[in-house]
């Protein structure tokens, strides 16, 4: 069975734009509102964001978040 990491969760791929771009955890939650860092830790260490979040997360990194068929006959960008 594989880990968390080793699949594109939606926490590592947050984890994984954040350490390119440089973003630190405490600069993530504070453009987020959060009240702690550790409170969006706790959300990726789990993998437990919503879809809202998730896509309010990359609108901070400056990511799209798309759904996209698996045909490839629709492509819907989701927002926040």
């Amino acid at each position: 069975m594989e880990d968390k990491e080793t699949k594109n969760t939606g926490a590592s791929v947050i984890r994984s734009i954040m350490g390119s771009k440089k973003i630190t955890m405490k600069q993530l939650a504070d453009e987020l509102g959060y009240k702690s860092a550790q409170v969006l830790a706790n959300k990726l260490y789990r993998d437990t964001l919503s879809l809202n979040e998730y896509v309010r997360i990359a609108n901070v990194l400056n990511c799209d978040v798309k759904t996209i068929a698996k045909d490839g006959s629709i492509e819907i960008l989701n927002q926040y």
